[in-house]
């Protein structure tokens, strides 16, 4: 099920914070393990360090992110590879 309509998008209040914060607004730079969260257009121009389960990867936000959530671009899982045969 989707979140309803007439509630807000949901943003984890620490992450919040940190965006509000006069020193992380100047570093541009913001960690967070907060996945679920919603980007909303303030966020536009900064780089978020998502945590994907193991280590944090560098995200840049821009306008058509808006809407999605931060775990769509932080994949948690190696993308898989057929292994080539060598030949005899």
């Amino acid at each position: 099920m989707s979140r309803g309509k007439w509630k807000a998008p949901y943003v984890q209040n620490s992450l919040i914070t940190k965006f509000f914060k006069k020193e992380s607004a100047l570093q541009n730079e913001i960690k967070t393990i907060s996945r679920q969260s919603v980007i909303v257009p303030k966020f536009i121009g900064y780089t978020v360090q998502v945590h994907n389960g193991k280590t944090f990867s560098n995200l840049k936000i821009t306008e058509e992110m808006v809407g999605h959530k931060l775990g769509e671009f932080s994949p948690t899982r190696k993308r898989f590879g057929f292994k080539k045969k060598k030949q005899k």
